[in-house]
């Protein structure tokens, strides 16, 4: 039992690391924001999840007590990369993108995050000092 706990802990690491290693190359590698979005939101959670997982079930084999600290970890993760993957997209199409290079959305639906009512700062207009 305990040879066949070693062996799935053992596995469950070198996933990890490997999800890791090809996380970072791609966060590294790949040429704009849009192509690397899912290096790290991919890596957090297969790779990260991995070792948390390996960690659960050593704790739960070997150790003296079981621990939830894992547990709530990757429900952190799990929960924050894909908002993650939100806010790099978000912040591509604002610095990268104007409204009508866009795709099209649904009749009577727009864009949340350009909408074509949007005012572009006008270089001739001063703010008044508050």
């Amino acid at each position: 039992m305990e040879q066949i706990a070693e062996i799935l802990i053992s596995a469950l690491l070198v996933i990890g690391g490997v999800f890791g290693i090809v996380g970072g190359y791609g966060l590294v590698k790949l040429p704009d924001p849009m192509t690397r979005l899912h290096a790290p939101t991919k890596a957090a959670t297969l790779g990260v999840g991995s070792v948390l997982c390996g960690s659960v079930l050593w704790s739960l084999v070997f150790g003296e007590h079981g621990s939830w600290h894992e547990f709530l970890i990757i429900l952190f993760i799990f929960l924050t990369a894909p908002i993650t993957g939100l806010m790099i997209a978000k912040s591509h199409i604002h610095r990268s993108w104007q409204w009508n290079e866009l795709p099209s959305a649904e009749p009577d639906e727009n864009w949340a995050t350009c909408a074509p009512d949007r005012a572009e700062p006008d270089a001739t207009t001063k703010r008044e000092p508050g």
